[in-house]
């Protein structure tokens, strides 16, 4: 069996997740330690204690669902003898877990990125300014020529996740998202919905978002990953660390390629998928992607039993 691990974005936030990780596995319990020392605030504590309006906050949410799927790969890697992923992946934020998984970053450094990546996104474009919506129902090429057809000079909208073949975000200016929502709806979508986001993200009005990054990124440890990194931007695997860069910065103001990486990985061979970490959204996106693969959410440790006999092979008693 041939299989990846991925790793979910942020949405999938909740008070109280990962509890159940930090109560009954000291790796676990380390990795929330160590997080919040290397950030300087309870992480922690907004995570097991909200309020629910704190984590929630772009800034937080994100080291928080980064930590709490590494909380739970630890509790894993501390049951099983060996993993060997065909490929890891993460969407959006996930890829900075995938790195962290996969040794090219240390966990300090991954909530420090993602801590100061959230900021930013928060920070370059007004409260109000951008907007996001979902359309589901209708194919690539429809999505894309609405937002052609939504986009005018002075503003515009773009797709900025292709979660499935049926699912697709749009990200930019309100005005040029709401056009296109109408746009949709007149093409028959399902539902095309606006987004409870604060910001544009993954459109071209998160450049600057990258400047910021491309410095912070001077202050970490990088490695080559021990598994190939299927990037967002591109749907390709990652094995230098000059490639994870680059791709990292792109992945800030460029749309998410999930449905596409999904595809890469199952064309490569990949069978089986295993989603690490809060929410189990990914498990529900791979299965329409690629209906004949085997998926498991590992986001409890009641289902740590069912993970490593997912994988199958040894494990340690």
């Amino acid at each position: 069996m041939a299989y990846a691990f991925v790793f979910p974005g942020q949405g999938v936030q909740e008070v109280g997740m990962g509890r159940e990780f930090y109560d009954e596995f000291t790796v676990s319990r380390e990795m929330f330690l160590r997080a919040d020392e290397a950030l300087g605030f309870p992480l922690s504590r907004v995570i097991f204690e909200g309020p629910e309006e704190e984590l929630t906050k772009t800034e937080f949410a994100q080291p928080a669902i980064l930590t709490v799927s590494i909380a739970a790969f630890e509790a894993l890697k501390s049951m099983r003898k060996e993993l060997d992923p065909s490929f890891v992946a993460g969407h959006s934020l996930g890829e900075y877990t995938s790195l962290v998984a996969s040794g090219a970053l240390k966990l300090e450094d991954g909530v420090r990125l993602v801590n100061i990546r959230g900021k930013l996104m928060q920070q370059v474009v007004p409260l109000g300014v951008g907007a996001m919506a979902a359309i589901i129902g209708l194919d690539k090429e429809t999505v894309e020529e609405i937002c052609s057809l939504a986009s005018t000079a002075e503003s515009f909208c773009e797709p900025a996740n292709y979660n499935s073949p049926q699912q697709i975000v749009l990200s930019g200016h309100a005005e040029a998202v709401n056009r296109a929502i109408e746009l949709a709806k007149e093409r028959k979508a399902k539902r095309a919905v606006p987004l409870k986001v604060s910001a544009p993200f993954h459109s071209s009005l998160m450049r600057p978002v990258a400047e910021g990054l491309s410095e912070a990124f001077k202050s970490c440890e990088w490695r080559r990953p021990k598994w190939p990194v299927v990037a967002n931007v591109n749907a390709k695997p990652l094995e230098s660390v000059e490639e994870i860069q680059k791709a990292l910065l792109l992945q800030s103001y460029s749309p998410v390629l999930w449905t596409q990486s999904v595809e890469f990985m199952r064309g490569a061979g990949a069978d089986s998928f295993l989603e690490v970490g809060p929410g189990g959204v990914l498990t529900g996106l791979i299965k329409k992607i690629a209906k004949d693969v085997k998926v498991y959410s590992l986001d409890s440790p009641e289902k740590l039993k069912g993970a490593l006999d997912f994988l199958g092979g040894a494990q340690v008693e």
